[in-house]
């Protein structure tokens, strides 16, 4: 059997249980929804979340390939170093951070289609870019000495071009599946959600580290170019925007905008009114908590495992080794324990959820500084990242629909989703002071020097839980 087979064996078996499990829920009362609809359903999220998800593979390509670049010595240095990393990681999540004030409100407008073509193809241009780039530096091609010495400019530059493509992927997803779902069943679709950034968390790392195992490490970009402009054309032809287009029947969503049949609000009323609840902004700012959090985990535990291989042997783990599958199972796990709980026990609030899943980030985040160095870190790292995609999936992909409405998800998602990379942002420039240098071998490969990583979980942590408190009886009220 292939390796990647292999692989994905797990993630299989795991789809087929939670497909049979949510298959066999009972039917949520008061909604009739007919087999047709529910079969339009899955045809239209069902390629939008693939699109998603290959979106995924074409954003953390960066991290996947950094120390392929690292490794490669160009001019008597490390072609791409960890602070090289975090300021083209950072300028890509700060250009995502702040295109929801452009892309959530022409998302509004001309729909979720629109913005998952304007995400898919934009970003298959800016991977192809980075992939010839890359070419040049390996094959000595045009450009090659002048590419090479300016590489972390270059790729900042590309990577935040690609990551404002990217920042219509989330936004589109929410908008275009917001009229086909009701709150009570929104939980339902916040674990679809968390599934879809799981299979994209899988494609990005395990396919990402396979293709630069087994090919040039250009097609660790140029691969992503192809799988989003094939998904770019079956979007095209399938994906519509509401039950209508599709030949079906609008329904009451029952979220805040639903039984609103006004004229639409200019674009600075409808962010003032976001910016004025203080639901939405509550979310926001959990979410700028789960940004730091989530990428503290994916985007670092590889680099520390193998910067302190010597000391810890961490790199010859089943984690290590399997991080995209385990990260990927773990997140269908949180998102599909998230939405059910939702939906099943607290009547589709999503506030009680994320509070759960924070103390249990809490309580990661502090076992953690006490076993950074020892082989139980792995595995804790992997819950870990199953409670925070789990309130990424239900506050980014839940929440939002809810407070924000059909008629402005775009730019609640764009908010909400905005909020969650400037944490990331904020992670990327505070890792770029506080963890150790690659530059100098010995330092990084000292455990010792990187205790600031897990320690720095622990305040995030706390505001996170706090905030998510806050929201534990909020529920959407709507317009008729």
């Amino acid at each position: 059997m292939p390796i990647w087979m292999e692989k994905f064996a797990p993630i299989a078996i795991l789809l087929v249980v939670v497909a049979i499990v949510i298959a066999r829920l009972p039917k949520v009362e008061g909604l009739d929804h007919s087999d047709a609809f529910r079969r339009r359903r899955v045809m239209n999220w069902l390629p939008l979340g693939l699109t998603y998800a290959f979106l995924y593979m074409g954003r953390y390509n960066i991290k996947v390939s950094q120390h392929a670049f690292g490794d490669i010595d160009f001019a008597g240095s490390p072609l791409m170093t960890n602070q090289d990393f975090s300021l083209i990681f950072a300028a890509g999540v700060w250009v995502y951070g702040c295109s929801f004030l452009v892309n959530g409100p022409l998302t509004d407008r001309l729909g979720g289609k629109f913005s998952i073509l304007m995400g898919a193809g934009g970003s298959s241009v800016m991977n192809l870019f980075m992939g010839l780039a890359t070419w040049s530096v390996l094959n000595d091609g045009p450009g090659a000495q002048a590419i090479g010495e300016n590489l972390t400019v270059l790729f900042c530059v590309l990577y935040g071009l690609n990551m404002y493509f990217q920042s219509f992927g989330a936004v589109a997803i929410v908008k275009a599946n917001a009229p086909w779902f009701h709150v009570r069943e929104r939980g339902v679709f916040g674990a679809i959600f968390g599934i879809l950034i799981s299979l994209g968390v899988y494609f990005a790392f395990d396919w990402g580290y396979m293709i630069i195992s087994n090919f040039d490490l250009e097609m660790v970009f140029l691969i992503p170019t192809i799988l989003l402009a094939i998904f770019w054309c079956i979007d095209l032809a399938i994906v519509k925007n509401t039950p209508g287009e599709a030949g079906l029947t609008d329904f009451h969503t029952g979220d805040a905008s639903a039984g609103d049949d006004g004229e639409r609000l200019p674009v600075l009323d409808v962010f003032k009114m976001m910016f004025r609840n203080p639901v939405i902004v509550t979310i926001a700012c959990v979410e700028f908590c789960s940004g730091f959090l989530r990428q503290a985990i994916m985007q670092w535990f590889r680099s520390y495992a193998k910067q302190t291989d010597v000391a810890l042997g961490l790199k010859d783990s089943f984690v290590y080794e399997n991080w995209g599958m385990l990260l990927c199972c773990a997140g269908i796990m949180g998102g599909v324990f998230a939405g059910l709980l939702s939906d099943r026990v607290f009547q589709s609030r999503r506030g009680p959820v994320a509070g759960i899943l924070y103390g249990g980030m809490l309580i990661g985040s502090i076992v953690m500084v006490f076993t950074y160095q020892t082989p139980f870190l792995p595995w804790l790292v992997v819950i870990m990242s199953m409670f925070v995609i789990g309130v990424h999936g239900m506050l980014s992909g839940t929440a939002s629909m809810d407070f924000g409405g059909t008629k402005n998800v775009g730019v609640a998602v764009g908010i909400i989703d905005g909020f969650v990379y400037a944490g990331t942002g904020v992670m990327s420039l505070a890792y770029y002071f506080i963890l150790p240098n690659d530059a100098d071998k010995a330092v990084a490969a000292d455990p010792s020097n990187w205790v600031s990583w897990p320690v720095s979980m622990i305040p995030i942590s706390i505001l996170g839980l706090v905030l998510a408190l806050k929201l534990w009886n909020a529920k959407p009220k709507p317009k008729g």
